[in-house]
């Protein structure tokens, strides 16, 4: 038996249309909290939902003992599972609730945030912050409310890109912008670890003597968040309910005691008209500025992605759960418009200047100084403790959304190493790149605000974009139009950041890169794996195999698909394999309608021709269905199928890249290979034959 290439007749390799977006895996055993959620910034606190262990995933994966089988433990396998499928046993919450998740991630941001827009904007950080709020309420809101109706299953703005752009492109498209997902992950952990720093060593109660310790103090906190993980994370729902409903109520005390304060010490009103009266000639000219430096305090917007991946946490039918997830968004949003405003006020009233600055008390810490300053040590420190505490807990959910979201798009695409659908390996990794990040900025607040306003511009960005495409193309003209503008918008706040702060895209075009190269090292090394979650022949296809007789196949590509093909087609197979004309012999065609995705369920579909009987499926890949159709048909059958090929010319090397990024060319050899491997057993491995 003799294999080659096969010629275009024989290899099936018909490229036509583009197939529908490939369906989401579950979520992995993370041993972290985990939601049935798709992507992206907000896959962080969807995360923060489940109750499964490390321990507690299958025993599948790697059998062995000692380190490798400690850190392989839980394998999980890649089986793909539909675009809206959700685990039924996740439990369900009222929607304030679920939107406490989204808190830990975006309320934590009051830790840090007045201190960034003061320093960024000086005395027109308030006006600044009312910029970025009308474009939270008016832009980001109105997209994300979108989001949730377009994609009602917790897939997110990712998902509808993918959709909405088919085949190679929409997962390119995808690779490219997990990298900024992977940057605001990755610097939410390194910014909350400092933030969370920052306010244990300016507490008064610490020994001067620590405040020069940041950067050892963030690295051990991130040190601890990855043990945490390496151990198993548990049910964190109720956990962040109470930490969001504290540190809000305390936030309201500081502000409240704050905005008393500048109604009592009118000076204090008249200092900061004077000094934006001196700075700028004019309001105009207030407003141009507010608007140059308002992409810098970005970061406030950060809270959107997560409100909608955590949408399958939320009780109801799917339009209660669009409803209550419009509410959660809605709610959220008004809140943090109202904390924003009245925060960037009070500390930029009351905080002098140089207290922002590096190596002042109030350096991403106004609230809390002012906590300390107007409420008493005691307080602020209470004060102090509920910040650490949600700031931690964001960069947890930051964690367990980065190991949840490789598995849910890389292994769906082959792109993904077999390991990375273990959880420990994944932590490990993560842990390291939050170091280097850490090192990096030198665990300084400011210094990362840039990079993560980088990562939560972009995400914004593709939701805007993508619901600006779905409102084109269902000929919402507009609504096209005002998403559109709100896409301008976002577009100029996301260059204008990266212009300013070029750190946040270099971190992120790193990840890109990284991934990229890894994804297409994968996809190759992955390429002889079967790819068929499951086989189904239809009742006519059984009837074909129906018999004692050997079961022959002939692959064939087809063109025209009447009487005279197949009789070609017959006739050549007798002259090239010396097969009779009729007796067991059945056509097998495979289309690809979409060769970018990876895993499919076949379903295969017998039809008559004239004399002549034709099974045909679609996959993403010809050898790979080839091979899993022949090892289906031998266990329904208890017979070992055939398989013909046909002999072609051609550069091997050029029909192997066809084959990886088309699904055809390099047939034979190719279903031969992926037989091998999946049946080691000669005996009972399917027969291919080339001629």
């Amino acid at each position: 038996m003799s294999e080659t290439v096969p010629s275009g007749k024989d290899a099936a390799a018909d490229d036509t249309t583009d197939g529908p977006g490939a369906p989401a895996p579950a979520a992995p055993d993370t041993g972290a909290p985990s939601a049935s959620t798709a992507d992206t910034r907000g896959a962080e606190a969807g995360a923060a939902a489940g109750t499964e262990q490390p321990g507690g995933a299958a025993p599948g994966g790697d059998g062995s003992h000692g380190l490798r089988g400690w850190l392989l433990h839980g394998l999980q396998s890649h089986r793909a599972k539909g675009p809206h499928h959700e685990d039924t046993d996740q439990p369900k919450h009222a929607w304030w609730q679920v939107m406490c998740l989204t808190g830990v991630d975006y309320f934590s941001t009051l830790g840090y945030q007045p201190g960034i827009a003061a320093l960024a904007a000086g005395a027109l950080s308030p006006i600044a912050t009312l910029l970025l709020v009308a474009l939270t309420v008016f832009g980001a809101l109105p997209v994300y409310r979108e989001v949730a109706k377009d994609s009602p299953h917790g897939l997110g703005s990712l998902q509808m890109l993918e959709s909405l752009l088919p085949g190679w492109r929409g997962k390119l498209l995808v690779l490219f912008l997990l990298g900024f997902v992977a940057t605001a992950f990755i610097v939410t952990i390194t910014l909350s670890a400092a933030d969370a720093s920052a306010h244990l060593l300016h507490n008064p109660l610490v020994p001067h003597a620590l405040a020069s310790w940041q950067i050892p103090v963030t690295l051990a906190l991130i040190a601890a968040l990855g043990a945490i993980f390496l151990i198993g994370f548990a049910e964190a729902i109720s956990i962040a309910v109470v930490l969001v409903a504290v540190y809000l109520a305390l936030n309201v005390v500081v502000i409240a005691r704050a905005l008393y304060e500048v109604a009592t010490t009118p000076h204090a009103v008249t200092d900061w008209q004077h000094a934006l009266t001196t700075e700028h000639s004019g309001p105009l000219a207030m407003i141009a500025v507010a608007l140059l430096v308002m992409p810098k305090l970005a970061l406030g917007m950060s809270g959107f992605e997560t409100g909608v991946a955590v949408m399958p946490l939320v009780k109801g039918d799917l339009p209660g759960r669009v409803r209550g997830t419009r509410r959660l968004l809605t709610t959220a949003a008004l809140i943090m418009s109202v904390f924003l405003v009245t925060s960037s006020f009070a500390t930029t009233v009351l905080i002098p200047e140089k207290e922002f600055e590096a190596g002042g008390e109030a350096n991403g810490r106004a609230l809390a100084y002012l906590a300390h300053q107007q409420l008493g040590d005691w307080f602020g420190t209470a004060y102090d403790l509920s910040t650490v505490a949600i700031l931690w807990f964001a960069g947890a959910s930051a964690m367990a959304g980065l190991i949840n979201i490789v598995p849910r798009y890389l292994p769906r695409y082959g792109m993904a190493p077999d390991w990375t659908r273990a959880t420990r390996p994944l932590v490990l990794i993560f842990t390291a790149i939050a170091f280097g990040i850490t090192l990096l900025f030198r665990a300084e607040v400011e210094a990362q605000g840039g990079a993560y306003a980088t990562g939560v511009l972009a995400l914004i960005l593709s939701a805007a974009v993508a619901v600006t495409l779905a409102a084109l193309r269902a000929g919402r003209r507009r609504a096209g139009l005002a998403f559109g503008t709100v896409t301008a918008i976002l577009a100029y706040a996301a260059a204008a950041n990266i212009w300013e702060r070029p750190d946040g895209l270099l971190i992120a075009l790193a990840f890109v890169v990284a991934i990229v190269v890894v994804s297409l090292i994968s996809r190759a090394t992955r390429s002889t794996e079967l790819r068929a979650t499951s086989v189904e022949l239809d009742a006519t296809a059984r009837a074909f195999l129906d018999g004692d007789a050997e079961i022959r196949l002939i692959a064939n590509e087809p063109d025209a698909r009447d009487d005279a093909e197949y009789a070609d087609k017959s006739e050549e197979a007798w002259r090239l394999h010396r097969l009779q004309d009729g007796g067991r012999v059945i056509f097998l065609e495979v289309t690809v309608p979409d060769a970018s995705e990876f895993e499919s369920d076949l379903h295969v579909t017998g039809e008559t021709v004239d004399d002549h009987r034709v099974l045909r499926v679609q996959s993403p890949s010809i050898p790979n269905a080839i091979a899993a159709i022949l090892l289906h048909v031998r266990d329904e059958t208890g017979r070992l199928p055939h398989v013909y090929f046909h002999w072609s010319e051609g550069n091997p090397v050029g029909a192997l890249l066809r084959y990886l990024v088309f699904g055809g060319g390099d047939i034979p050899p190719l279903t031969r290979e992926i037989l091998r491997q999946a049946e080691p057993d000669v005996e009972r491995r399917p027969l291919v034959h080339v001629g």
